[in-house]
């Protein structure tokens, strides 16, 4: 298991899928904000929430297709659905690896990359929370797109189509969170539905992608 996790984490940096690219992303995103809805502080502190939030799902969204594409193409899924290690447990460790090059570089950044956006100094740590919370969901959630268009030719169109509105829960919770706790408000009930979001997708998706995996193999 360590060694797969090694591997595809030399991977996704060696095929240009790594943390560069998608923290590049977020910053594109975040720098051009105030460009279209103006420089005015409190605009960009009223929507700063959702711009990080929807920069971070889009910057996770970029790479989902080379989770299991460059294993489809030399061969190597074909050994690992032989292998002794559940399909399961390697679709489980797939995301764990997405996340560790996209998601965590995303979680440690949103702080520098919020101050473009004034966002309100209440809502910082709250903004670490939900990304800490909603972004394993993200990259999970990305395998099962995965494994149901692995092996299509140009598949990243449908890929985002299929993946994009299963994000919608964990945008909407990890956005109103990061509002909340700017405005000082209760933060119980979206923090409570992130970590059940995540927790349900962490524990029920893998199976799902597991099939798919299986059923495309065939």
């Amino acid at each position: 298991m360590r060694a797969l996790l090694s591997r595809d984490l030399r991977l996704a940096i060696r095929a240009g899928g790594g943390f560069g690219l998608g923290l590049a992303f977020f910053l594109i995103v975040v720098t051009l904000v105030p460009f279209g809805v103006g420089p005015q502080g409190e605009v960009l502190a009223r929507i700063a929430s959702g711009i990080l939030w929807l920069g971070a799902l889009l910057a996770c969204l970029l790479s989902l297709d080379r989770i299991f594409a460059l294993d489809f193409e030399d061969g190597s899924l074909d050994l690992l659905a032989t292998a002794p290690i559940p399909m399961e447990a390697v679709v489980t460790i797939k995301a764990l690896a997405h996340w560790i090059t996209t998601g965590l570089p995303l979680v440690l950044a949103a702080p520098l990359f919020a101050v473009l956006l004034h966002l309100p100094a209440p809502a910082y740590l709250w903004l670490e929370i939900s990304l800490l919370l909603g972004t394993p969901a993200l990259s999970v959630l990305g395998t099962f797109g995965a494994a149901l268009t692995v092996g299509l030719k140009r598949g990243g169109l449908l890929l985002s189509l299929l993946v994009l509105p299963l994000y919608v829960p964990t945008l909407i919770f990890g956005a109103e969170l990061v509002r909340r706790g700017a405005e000082g408000l209760a933060t119980q009930v979206p923090l409570a539905m992130l970590a059940g979001i995540t927790a349900a997708t962490v524990a029920l998706v893998p199976f799902a992608s597991a099939a798919a995996i299986r059923v495309n193999l065939r």
